[in-house]
């Protein structure tokens, strides 16, 4: 993978590597939504493939003869886009949507995150010849054409490879997974033919020209790097991109007039850059028509349309549960007479403070009479969380102890409490490389194993971590002074090296780490069945790891758990005796603590491990997990030390650097495992100057058979059979004990009521086309105004 300024040395695998090795499609979000890898769906096309998604599509499907024709939808995204070229390293989830609005898809991924043959693109594409080469040969819709007019062609697919190949490194690429395998791209019988011929089999080729660029944009170094970062002149999708400002945050595509395909029903839709943080306000305010939100918004929601179902106002609300809810008549009167008192400065301030109250009140009773409009859709993501284990050194090196960290974590428990709560499925996920629904996916969790206490503990003490062991030297260790400076010395020595690295690491690869949806929260409004919010099933695939990490970096914030820090002398707990010595006479004694959970330790020193996560706000999901996660540690007796980081640091100078042991972060999924999966779990390989070069792989643990069996998959036309190696390959991956997945990651969007056709999509891409204003009576204004 080539990227600009992109560092050398243990984080990064290096422009001059093998084309494998620079290798990742890209994603968040997320974490890029967002941030293109996609939904993992294996690689069979087969319809009858057992197994539906874990959760449907909520997305308010509605027929296009009952959406209106007109108007103006307003979606809310992170930020606007740095790049309108969706294979630089700075792209994101805007890149994404922009992209899949305006450019050319020709495979897309339907309900069950498989690729589907695009017709407004394509007429058929289909391998043609296996021997001697495997040629692709794909027909071209005799409509298609640019919005200049030009047809769609060979040319713009020749362009595309040459700049994605990796064999010119004047190109700008964060990413050539596949186009490096093409020998020649050649017209076919006619200008609506393209002939691919590959140097070697692959099997997701499927995943290649989409999105499809002009050869405007690819056809040299200069225009490929910097000619599409600011604006797309030359489009071929529903929509085109009319302005971008950025002093009102305001992107806005309009429909495309050379489009041959079915009309968009919108006449403009507007991304506006809204913060997550400020999306309620922005919501409450009617400023929005679509936007991804976290709980709290959901929840909130929810309770504005308990209220308007109850016919409560807004006001009325506002004096039940609002600002003004808990100033009794008693209060409100005493409030009153100190205003109207004889002391003027007290009954200033008084009256000031109730001038507030009254208009927080007002404030909070206007939101929720325009949240009352809004509905909360939902679904899982294409992208699961995961905890990450280091296994680069340190006790997690040894793999029976990363076994019994995974064995001492109860992973369904862990699912509950972050979907439940939403209405959503909680199985865990059972695969690192598919999601349930998908042709791929297999539980092959087995390989590990499920939560067992007392294996994790047998696992521990077969590792040599014993109850007592911080205080037991090793055999051989000498004694007295000379012994504990060598020790000492040693220590400082390991932990220089973990914190001075001279290389800066690189944050290429990462979807999302940390979580943008808030965890636990005070008991409110059910969302979905049984809730008062109405709408049907839908989520757009998650894009490419590489291109969405930044993005969503930002959204994670490190965990409050109030972990113990390890058990030594220097931290321990006084030693309060017997009862009698420093107690009263009769008090009882101290609770024994338990052999099993009391802290473990090797050879003089105490088991504790490194918990690195972000500082960043939104991440009250990742506190309840991690508060979790620390509790049944400290049951088999691993100590944890909570280390918080800034949202900037906290991937290149600890994930991707390796200045962690334990961390919380999400991978998206992909329609192509063999492909995008490889390089995160690729058995890191040591370079000439002794680092590591580990690609995406930050666990830092893999097999040379792992990547055989990726390799295979990828080089194998045989659909069911590329399925069977990825499905070994996860038996594998889960053996080795290096990431650990948690749980599918939930989907809230608000939409308002008449909004149709967009939603959580699940693992289907949106069809822009196709969303609009429901028709309705009661609708309010004509389309054009809204």
């Amino acid at each position: 993978m080539s990227q600009v300024g992109a560092p050398q040395g243990r984080t990064w695998a290096g422009s001059s590597r093998s084309p494998r090795s620079r290798t990742l499609r890209s994603v968040a979000t997320l974490t890029s939504a967002v941030l293109a890898v996609t939904v993992l769906a294996g690689c069979s096309s087969d319809e009858d493939a057992d197994g539906a998604p874990a959760a449907a599509q909520d997305n308010a499907p509605t027929a296009r003869s009952l959406v209106d024709d007109g108007g103006t939808l307003r979606w809310a995204v992170d930020a606007l886009p740095a790049t309108f070229n969706a294979f630089q390293a700075d792209a994101d989830a805007t890149t994404n949507r922009v992209a899949g609005a305006a450019l050319p898809a020709l495979h897309t991924l339907d309900e069950r995150g498989r690729p589907r043959l695009n017709p407004d693109y394509l007429e058929t594409a289909e391998v043609v010849e296996t021997e001697p080469r495997q040629v692709v040969l794909y027909k071209l819709n005799q409509q298609a054409v640019w919005s200049d007019g030009r047809e769609i062609g060979a040319a713009d697919f020749v362009a595309q490879w040459r700049a994605l190949s990796g064999r010119d490194t004047a190109y700008w690429t964060a990413r050539n997974a596949g186009y490096e395998r093409i020998e020649k791209i050649e017209k076919g019988k006619n200008d609506l033919e393209v002939r691919v011929t590959f140097a070697k089999p692959y099997a997701d080729w499927r995943s290649l020209f989409t999105p499809l660029y002009p050869k405007q944009v690819m056809g040299s170094p200069n225009s490929f790097n910097d000619g599409a970062r600011t604006t797309l002149k030359v489009t071929a999708g529903p929509f085109l991109l009319r302005a971008v400002d950025r002093k009102t945050g305001d992107l806005t595509l309009a429909r495309n007039p050379r489009w041959w395909g079915k009309p968009a029903k919108l006449d403009s839709l507007v991304l506006r850059a809204v913060p997550r943080a400020d999306r309620e306000a922005a919501l409450a305010g009617g400023k929005l028509d679509l936007a991804e939100i976290d709980r709290s918004t959901a929840e909130r929601i929810a309770l504005a349309l308990k209220d308007a179902d109850a016919g409560r106002s807004g006001a009325q609300a506002a004096q039940l549960h609002g600002p003004g809810s808990a100033i009794t008549p008693g209060k409100a009167l005493g409030s009153w007479a100190l205003a109207h008192g004889a002391d003027e400065e007290l009954a200033s301030e008084v009256k000031a403070a109730r001038a507030e109250n009254k208009a927080a009140a007002a404030r909070y009773a206007a939101a929720q009479d325009t949240l009352a409009g809004y509905v909360v859709r939902k679904s899982l993501e294409p992208a699961y969380t995961q905890l990450s284990l280091n296994g680069e050194s340190g006790p997690l090196a040894d793999e029976r102890v990363r076994r019994a960290v995974a064995r001492a974590i109860d992973r369904r428990e862990l699912a509950e409490s972050v979907l439940k709560p939403l209405g959503l499925p909680s199985d865990p996920p059972g695969s690192h490389l598919a999601l349930a629904g998908q042709a791929a996916y297999a539980d092959s969790s087995d390989a590990l194993g499920d939560q067992d206490t007392k294996e994790a503990r047998a696992l521990l003490a077969d590792a040599g971590w014993v109850p007592g062991g911080a205080q037991k030297k090793p055999a051989g260790t000498k004694a007295g002074s000379e012994a504990g400076t060598k020790a000492k010395a040693a220590e400082e020595a390991d932990s220089k090296k973990k914190t001075e690295k001279g290389d800066t690491a690189s944050d290429d690869g990462l979807y999302i780490v940390g979580d943008d949806k808030p965890g636990e929260l005070p008991a409110a409004p059910r969302i979905g069945p049984g809730g008062p919010e109405t709408g049907t099933r839908v989520l757009a695939p998650a894009p490419a790891a590489a291109r969405e990490s930044a993005a969503l970096l930002a959204r994670a914030e490190a965990l409050d758990t109030g972990a113990r820090a390890a058990a030594g002398p220097g931290n321990a707990k006084p030693d309060k005796g017997v009862a009698g010595a420093y107690a009263p006479l009769g008090s009882a004694a101290p609770a024994a603590v338990p052999a099993a959970s009391q802290a473990l330790g090797k050879d003089g020193k105490a088991l504790s491990l490194r918990f690195v996560l972000p500082s960043g706000p939104g991440s009250e999901t990742l506190r309840s997990v991690g508060d979790r996660i620390v509790r049944m540690l400290d049951a088999v007796g691993i100590r944890t030390e909570i280390t918080k980081v800034s949202d900037e640091s906290f991937f290149k100078d600890h994930i991707a650097s390796g200045d962690y042991d334990l961390a919380l972060y999400s991978w998206p999924a992909s329609a192509f495992p063999a492909t995008d999966a490889r390089p995160i779990f690729a058995k890191p390989e040591p370079a000439s100057d002794g680092s590591l070069l580990v690609e995406q792989n930050y666990s830092r643990v893999g097999t040379d058979r792992i990547d055989q069996l990726f390799d295979q998959a990828a080089g194998t036309l045989d659909e069911e059979e590329a399925g069977d190696l990825i499905r070994q390959a996860d038996a594998r991956i889960w053996a080795a004990a290096g990431s650990i997945p948690l749980y599918q990651r939930p989907q809230l969007v608000a939409a308002r009521q008449d909004v149709v056709n967009a939603g959580a999509w699940g693992f289907a891409a949106p069809q822009y086309q196709d969303i609009g204003f429901k028709k309705s009576e009661t609708t309010k204004g004509s389309p054009s105004n809204r």
